[in-house]
């Protein structure tokens, strides 16, 4: 168990006998990570990935974005190592997202959204073997934000045949209202409700993710 000192003594008996042993560090940080020494998290974190980029980077980068909403510091890691390796960069340590998804977010979030939107229709295109769970919906609340409404819908209707989401019809509902389509508006915040009382919402064990709502958001816009 991470959080036992049996667990650190293991990993400081292994760095004891292999200092360059990466995974040690990466494996102790993750005990300070989920306590909130975040201080010794980053300096373990950091320790592994100067041992070995190529095998940590990822994770840091994902950490960055999860758990610090250090979108640069994320774009950084996962920049370096789209350089450093000639092979697929891989997923979020949770599974959810590919890491170039992960950095279109990054990008939105720091205010660069017509690159995000350029690099997840991008990924959507290279990558049509992987099942992801939230592209179409991420693309959609994009092309929302950027007043591309018919996209939008168009995106969130994909998004709905891959994985529905009470976000997934809230933010639909949201660009039909900008089309004055009040009617269908108000037909798809009823399903965002729905969805949302049977469990089929935006969910993550450790932090709310990107363009997250909660039942509240849709009761607001169900009375307005």
């Amino acid at each position: 168990f991470q959080l036992t000192k049996e667990f650190h003594q293991v990993y400081d008996k292994a760095i004891e006998i292999c200092p360059a042993y990466s995974q040690a560090y990466r494996a102790k940080s993750t005990a300070y990570l989920k306590t909130g020494d975040f201080i010794t998290w980053k300096k373990l974190m950091d320790k592994a990935v100067s041992l070995d980029a190529a095998q940590h980077l990822s994770y840091r980068g994902w950490c960055r974005f999860q758990f610090f909403r250090d979108y640069e510091g994320a774009i950084s890691d996962i920049e370096r190592l789209e350089k450093l390796v000639n092979y697929d960069i891989g997923f979020s340590q949770n599974g959810d997202y590919h890491l170039k998804v992960v950095k279109a977010l990054c990008y939105k979030m720091i205010g660069e959204k017509k690159k995000a939107v350029k690099l997840i229709e991008e990924h959507i295109l290279e990558d049509t073997k992987n099942f992801e769970l939230y592209n179409y919906f991420h693309l959609g609340v994009l092309y929302l934000e950027e007043k591309q409404f018919k996209e939008a819908i168009q995106a969130f209707d994909k998004q709905s045949e891959v994985n529905e989401l009470a976000e997934n019809q809230y933010y639909k509902a949201m660009a039909q209202r900008a089309l004055n389509d009040l009617s269908a508006s108000y037909e798809s915040l009823k399903k965002a409700k729905d969805f949302y009382l049977n469990f089929r919402f935006l969910y993550d064990t450790y932090t709310y993710q990107i363009d997250k709502v909660f039942l509240r958001d849709i009761e607001i816009a169900l009375e307005s």
